[in-house]
């Protein structure tokens, strides 16, 4: 009887483990819901399946995002989370198959062609721009996301829930839902909510899911407020910034998703921020995607301790990364920018018609900031449409600044690649004897194939000191 019960206990452990064990092999690849249940355009250029290996197809929503403000153009995205390898299928409905590029190239995605249908397997999450014909303004963004750990199914104390479906929030100031402290936003995979969220005077607050931010004045903001963490969202088309942060302290960003084609409509901009982290993001934005200022507007003190690494940056107009601008000409001695680190990026596109504000990896430093320790580190830039590789440059810019700059010191760019013709030179230049760019080191710089040995061929001038190539 013992023996009986032993094994009866034994094919219940092995029934549980089985059960367990399929629960959670089905749970590595989840599809959210349909796009069309959320009033979400949809786009016919591709249609787009993913399966694990040898499984059943599964269909996504392909949403229509709007993208390069130079002349809007409608391109396309899908989402999904997996936690093991997933197959993917790519029909393109439109046109023959000539040529594919599945970008960032670092990825070395290998892809097979069947007609007008493309293959391949992702290992990993990963966030990518599929591209047919070297068509750069029809393609398709791929959002493979990490696996959800934490989720809801409603609002309760301390958490503000949004489920799949549209929500247009009524009778709300501004249109914009004020989170306060001690809370956690959810927005579940297929909502869809048509607000900015504020955090403004808060902490601890998290803003997190798999859900869509669509056409918002902006998307986030967070000013005078610590500790806030923003994980896994999509934000499409704001009328202005992404994310913006205003002497904000500890904040997160992570998972991030953003597409914009309008003036001003910039990816994340940080006015006086301090202890930042943005990893894992992926930005297509018709102005700075990412930018790093002293004072603007009510904020003030200075920016510091900012990291950014991980992502992917697309920058249909003006810079991915601009770091220096907007200070306090009305402080004695001025603020500064400092302690920035850039690092295991891939830009995919850099185009900026101004010659005055053209640049990759852009500092930039005006209105009385100075701006040093600044780190460029393992960068990888696919392609300058327009623009510069590196722009180095104190600046009296009377459109921005009521003083100039006061200086730049101490940068490093390192392990950068790029590879590419017809870009603009990069620019070197201090303003005048008081106001100089000293020590800035290039380490590794690899452009078509070649490294750098010195700054022939930049723009610069005699008020830069202690340049060393290596």
């Amino acid at each position: 009887m013992n023996l009986f019960k032993k094994l009866q206990d034994r094919k219940k452990c092995l029934l549980l483990t089985f059960m367990a064990f399929s629960i959670f092999a089905n749970a590595q690849l989840v599809t959210y819901p349909e796009g069309l249940k959320t009033g979400m355009q949809h786009n016919d250029d591709y249609t787009v399946r993913v399966r694990v290996p040898g499984g059943e197809w599964k269909d996504l929503f392909e949403y229509n995002v709007s993208v390069d403000m130079d002349n809007v153009q409608s391109a396309s995205m899908v989402q999904f989370d997996m936690g093991s390898p997933v197959e993917v299928m790519v029909k393109k409905n439109n046109g023959l198959i000539q040529d594919v590029q599945i970008r960032p190239l670092e990825n070395k995605i290998r892809h097979t062609v069947n007609q007008n249908t493309i293959s391949f397997t992702l290992e990993k999450p990963r966030y990518l721009s599929v591209e047919f014909n070297g068509d750069r303004l029809h393609n398709l963004h791929l959002f493979a996301n990490p696996l959800e750990t934490e989720t809801y199914s409603e609002s309760s104390a301390g958490v503000m829930f949004f489920g799949p479906g549209i929500h247009r929030p009524q009778d709300v100031p501004n249109n914009q839902i004020r989170i306060p402290s001690n809370t956690t936003v959810y927005l579940a995979p297929g909502a869809v909510v048509k607000a900015k969220l504020l955090v403004d005077k808060a902490e601890n607050v998290r803003i997190i899911g798999r859900g869509i931010l669509d056409h918002p004045l902006r998307g986030i903001e967070v000013t005078y407020s610590k500790n806030v963490l923003v994980d896994g969202i999509t934000i499409v088309n704001p009328d202005h910034y992404t994310v913006f942060g205003g002497e904000a302290t500890g904040l997160t960003i992570k998972n991030l998703k953003s597409f914009s084609c309008k003036g001003w409509s910039d990816g994340i901009d940080l006015m006086c921020c301090n202890e930042v982290l943005i990893d894992n993001i992926f930005m297509r934005n018709s102005d700075d995607c990412i930018a790093v200022y002293a004072h603007r507007w009510n904020y003030y003190g200075g920016s510091k301790n900012i990291t950014l690494q991980n992502s992917i940056l697309w920058a249909d107009i003006a810079h991915p990364v601009n770091i220096g601008g907007h200070g306090n000409p009305a402080d004695e001695v001025g603020e500064t920018v400092e302690n920035v680190t850039v690092r295991n990026v891939d830009i995919l596109e850099h185009d900026e018609d101004d010659p005055l504000y053209q640049g990759c990896m852009t500092i930039d430093c005006g209105d009385k900031n100075l701006v040093r320790n600044i780190l460029f580190d393992n960068i990888r830039v696919e392609s300058i449409q327009e623009g510069r590789l590196f722009h180095v440059n104190v600046r009296f810019n009377p459109k921005y600044d009521k003083q100039p700059g006061r200086g730049i010191e101490d940068i490093i760019f390192r392990n950068i690649t790029y590879n590419g013709v017809g870009e603009n030179p990069s620019l070197l230049k201090g303003l005048d004897e008081n106001r100089r760019i000293k020590n800035v080191t290039f380490d590794n710089v690899i452009i078509n194939g070649v490294k750098m040995k010195n700054i022939n061929g930049f723009i610069t001038n005699e008020f830069v000191e202690g340049i060393k190539v290596k």
